[in-house]
């Protein structure tokens, strides 16, 4: 689907569209045919990086990468950087996060609620380790491998924040004063509103995700929230079971965190820290993101709806 509004009485023009399985919003003041051509190019950019990265569309680049039986696959340089930069975080996530967890993954159904056999997921976690996956340069191409053919990427974890440092640089690009891009809760701006006022964004409240429990002003940047509630159900035993899976396990993470929301200058940094900062829990996320510059803030919500900040 796919809506849009011209800018009226100080608001900004948007376009809201489906892209990733995520609803895309983006907001920006400028020109009015600038912002069209600025909507027009990010849609066309979702697009492309949908064909790339997706793990269940056939012939995408993720795709043919677990599909390769352990061969060698030729890659676009820009599936090439984001796995590159997902490798990277995968090294300093203390082995919370790792983009290998895609036999995992595939085991679950949260939609359906449904809890993937002990033996079949002690298989999977077998096959779940971010160095099989080795990336090079060769002859102005690039290309990637998986040294284990079971393994299987999956870049959910990191794709989005990626996508809108990309969308926010492509709209930049266009002249506008201000811009807002919103990945189903993954927001990165660029600019000012015509008042100067920073923009806000939400932080869900965990106990009642439809809630705020509070908003952090962004001049400039990205946040990106990670929780437990996001998708999520319970057995008919009762037990909670979340999307956030530890990759020793191919269980749901056993944290005391809630929800974080992270902000950095770079969404993709935002987006790659937060998952790991939920699954470390509190003590331990405290600590790394104090050791990351690049964290300018991070807030850990508790299930209570208590919150620190890192900062």
């Amino acid at each position: 689907f796919l809506e849009t509004h011209d800018a009226a009485e100080g608001k900004p023009a948007g376009v809201r569209f489906l892209a990733f399985n995520t609803v895309i919003d983006i907001e920006a003041y400028g020109e009015t045919a600038a912002c069209q051509a600025a909507f027009e190019e990010a849609r066309a950019l979702c697009r492309r990086y949908e064909r790339l990265f997706s793990r269940t569309l056939p012939h995408s680049d993720i795709a043919r990468i677990n599909s390769a039986h352990g061969q060698p696959v030729a890659i676009d340089p820009l599936t090439y950087d984001l796995l590159s930069k997902a490798i990277a975080y995968c090294a300093e996530s203390e082995g919370a996060f790792d983009i290998t967890v895609g036999p995992a993954v595939r085991l679950w159904n949260f939609h359906e609620g449904t809890v993937p056999d002990d033996g079949a997921l002690a298989e999977a976690v077998r096959h779940v380790d971010w160095r099989a996956l080795k990336l090079w340069e060769e002859g102005g191409a690039c290309f990637a491998q998986l040294a284990d053919p079971d393994a299987a990427v999956d870049a959910g974890g990191i794709a989005k924040g990626w996508i809108a440092d990309a969308l926010v640089a492509a709209m930049e690009a266009h002249g506008l004063s201000g811009t807002i891009v919103n990945l189903g809760g993954n927001v990165a701006v660029s600019g000012t509103k015509p008042t100067g006022d920073p923009w806000h964004v939400g932080i869900r409240d965990p106990r009642d995700p439809s809630q705020l429990i509070g908003a952090v002003p962004l001049v400039v940047g990205s946040a990106v929230t990670s929780g437990v509630y996001e998708r999520c159900f319970t057995a008919p035993d009762g037990t909670f079971y979340h999307h956030i899976l530890d990759p020793r396990t191919g269980r749901p993470v056993e944290t005391d965190v809630a929800g974080v929301t992270v902000i950095c200058e770079a969404s993709t940094d935002a987006e790659g820290f937060s998952t790991t900062l939920l699954a470390l829990g509190l003590k331990r996320g405290l600590a790394l993101a104090r050791r990351h510059p690049e964290i300018l803030q991070a807030f850990f919500i508790a299930p209570d709806g208590t919150i620190t900040n890192a900062r």
